[in-house]
């Protein structure tokens, strides 16, 4: 794992862009085109700003995939993935190749069967993600599942998963946060050819350390990218206060 800190996550962000549009511009110029997964949340506003600016990307050759959604959320409610996506990157980047949503509203296993199918034959160039406060990777909330290979599956958010989006001002009362999610599997996040795991703000840092120097366990989701053989961390100086190296 390359682990770089930053004093903010104004320094964070691009940098975590550039070293992913890196990837993306070498896929394209190998292989013609590439594809991505983008997450969403507060982790990744500065991230998006500048991967939409990086210089040199023909995104009509860029497909990308959306990481996770809850279930029942419609597009129009503030807290949509779907939303956030369409709003700080679809409509802000140009033509890509194709976008493909997570549809929260349809019925869950037509709509994980119908990712499932459109994924399953893909090389995935970078994932961009994140950590969760209570160590997630997408919304695979622990113990997760390391063991699947299923792209795609329904899942049931914990209470720490649950206050964390509540606590970043995405719903008003924890009452009013869904209990379910469609989530792309760990096994599928990690064939990533690369992983760019962008992780800002103090509240971070307990998973952050669990993460690095942890045991190596589903009880905490994020520590399984210690086993990815391109996985870079971009940590500002608050998620990183607690590791010891």
């Amino acid at each position: 794992m390359d682990i770089r800190i930053f004093t903010s996550k104004q320094e964070m962000g691009p940098a975590a862009a550039a070293a992913g549009a890196a990837a993306i511009r070498k896929a394209i110029a190998e292989r013609g085109e590439a594809t991505i997964i983008l997450a969403t949340g507060a982790s990744q506003f500065e991230m998006l700003d500048a991967l939409i600016t990086a210089p040199g990307i023909a995104w009509d050759k860029v497909t990308c995939f959306h990481l996770d959604e809850y279930i029942g959320l419609p597009m129009s409610h503030p807290a949509s993935f779907r939303r956030y996506l369409k709003e700080r990157f679809v409509d802000r980047v140009g033509k890509l190749a194709a976008f493909h949503y997570v549809d929260g509203v349809a019925d869950p296993k037509a709509e994980t069967a119908r990712l499932d199918s459109l994924i399953t034959s893909r090389v995935v160039d970078v994932a961009f993600i994140g950590i969760g406060e209570n160590g997630h990777l997408a919304f695979n909330d622990p113990p997760a599942d390391f063991e699947t290979e299923k792209p795609y599956l329904v899942v049931t958010l914990d209470e720490a998963c649950r206050h964390q989006q509540m606590g970043e001002g995405w719903f008003p009362t924890l009452d009013d946060v869904p209990a379910q999610a469609i989530s792309m599997s760990i096994r599928r996040i990690m064939a990533s050819r690369m992983l760019i795991v962008t992780v800002p703000d103090r509240r971070k840092a307990e998973a952050v350390r669990g993460a690095v120097e942890g045991e190596l366990t589903n009880r905490v989701p994020a520590s399984i990218l210690r086993t990815h053989p391109d996985c870079a961390l971009f940590l500002d100086q608050a998620a990183a206060s607690l590791l010891k190296r």
